[in-house]
């Protein structure tokens, strides 16, 4: 099977209320450990790559990793660009052989922000990609989405008809109140998502899927094992895996996971070396790293997403 769209994904999860997982992709062994989840348990998936993944890694490497993992499941995979910033890197990735891009221009005006994506979902078609756009805008850092919480902005639902309208795109990334990064929340408060939000414009929007960014929950046993292992992340706070669970039933298709890869790699690695300071061979701590990813995604798939037994 190649590299597939995420245009029929999305319609079974829609009808089927469930959600599928995007996970970052940066090397062989977070590849490796979310694709081999996903096989385990039979979940379809987006591989997702952002632009620091791209100047990290390379296209090239890229595409062939993502190509062999899917040589190597068998499962429908679909190749994503994250946060695309202009059309320029759009094109590249379209070009290059993804099935579905970003373009994030939700820091620029309304006018703006559909000009920019029309411009990327007209390009995109013609080449049989699908577009994922964005409007609101989430705080946080990742890569190079650095938003400040006094810049960021809840959707608009009034606003979400005549911008699918008007650009044509696929899938819709909206904020709800989700954030990048680790720290989403200050400690002592209790985390909210506006579903009332979500609900307006899925009611505007009916069947139209709907994209979450910034949805990693921050596993406790993660951030506990770098904490007890020289870390200092102590009030990091994420999204509660109860939320992303009742949005993947509603309009919610796409779950962006990006910071949980980073943190369970992170502490595989941390913990290997604490128990075994003599090892210097990378075989030995990325497969431990290797082994949590795996771990992580398959949790995820089950028991928040609910795409397990959907490819």
């Amino acid at each position: 099977m190649p590299i597939v769209s995420t245009t029929e994904m999305f319609r079974k999860a829609y009808d089927g209320g469930y959600a599928i997982g995007a996970f970052n992709v940066n090397n062989m062994e977070i590849v490796q450990g979310i694709t081999e989840a996903a096989a385990e348990v039979n979940s379809p998936l987006i591989l997702q790559v952002s632009a620091g993944a791209r100047k990290y890694a390379k296209h090239a490497y890229l595409m062939k990793l993502v190509e062999a993992a899917e040589i190597d499941t068998g499962l429908p995979i679909a190749l994503h660009l994250d946060h695309g910033a202009d059309f320029e890197i759009c094109k590249s990735c379209i070009d290059g052989g993804f099935t579905s891009v970003m373009i994030d221009a939700s820091s620029k005006s309304f006018e703006d922000n559909i000009a920019l994506t029309k411009q990327v979902v007209e390009y995109a078609h013609d080449h049989g990609v699908v577009v994922e756009a964005e409007l609101g805008t989430l705080a946080g850092v990742e890569d190079e989405v650095k938003v400040s919480a006094e810049d960021s902005s809840y959707t608009r639902p009034e606003d979400v008809e005549e911008f699918v309208s008007r650009t044509g795109c696929d899938s819709l990334a909206i904020a709800i109140g989700t954030s990048h990064g680790a720290y989403k929340f200050k400690p002592g408060t209790k985390p909210q998502l506006r579903f009332d939000i979500l609900e307006e414009v899925s009611r505007r929007l009916p069947g139209f899927p709907i994209v979450l960014h910034g949805a990693s929950s921050v596993i406790p046993k993660y951030v506990n094992i770098i904490n007890a292992n020289g870390g200092a992340l102590v009030d990091a706070i994420g999204v509660p895996e109860d939320m992303l669970r009742k949005a993947a039933t509603m309009a919610v298709c796409k779950i962006n996971i990006d910071s949980d890869l980073r943190l369970a790699m992170t502490a595989g690695i941390r913990e290997h070396f604490c128990e075994h300071p003599e090892h210097f061979d990378p075989r030995q701590y990325l497969t431990v790293g290797r082994d949590y990813i795996r771990e992580l995604v398959k949790d995820k798939i089950v028991n928040v997403l609910g795409s397990d037994g959907k490819a």
